[in-house]
């Protein structure tokens, strides 16, 4: 069964997010294509939708959404997912600024990786991202277009 939010998500977007490095035992890479911005490739990524929302439970749900992976499956067990207990405090790109409240310029990434079996199915929410590639990890880490990004995939030899 899908994992949900706890309530109805609110009018602006909570600057408190998560960002999952989902990757093969082998450290191949998951990274997804922006709709909004061809050319833009990054890792699973996504807000709140609460503010008591647990920041694990973010991951499962953004996970969840994104890729069509269910988190506590046979295939993909929760411990499979793991917090590294890094967060990035980022300036929020002035394009995306407008899914904040006013003032709001600052969001708090906190950073998961998920292992997965090589090979998992990956259905894309097309509203959200358009293309995928499972890269080495080094490679993913050049594509990606945020650099906090870039640096978590950089950290995954030491996580994974």
């Amino acid at each position: 069964m899908p994992p949900t939010a706890a309530e109805t998500p609110r009018p602006f977007k909570i600057p408190e997010s998560v960002l999952v490095v989902i990757h093969t035992p082998a450290l191949e890479v998951l990274l997804i294509e922006r709709a909004d911005k061809p050319g833009f490739w990054q890792s699973v990524t996504g807000s709140k939708d609460t503010l008591d929302e647990p920041l694990a439970e973010t991951a499962v749900r953004e996970v969840f959404e994104e890729t069509g992976i269910v988190i506590g499956s046979d295939s993909v067990p929760l411990s499979a997912l793991r917090d590294w207990q890094l967060a990035n405090l980022y300036e929020i790109y002035p394009v995306w600024r407008h899914r904040y409240a006013p003032g709001v310029t600052q969001n708090t990434e906190h950073v998961f990786g998920l292992r997965v079996p090589a090979g998992i199915p990956i259905t894309l929410s097309p509203r959200e991202h358009t293309a995928l590639a499972w890269l080495p990890w080094q490679e993913a880490a050049d594509r990606c277009f945020s650099p906090s990004n870039a640096e978590a995939i950089l950290q995954l030899p030491r996580f994974a």
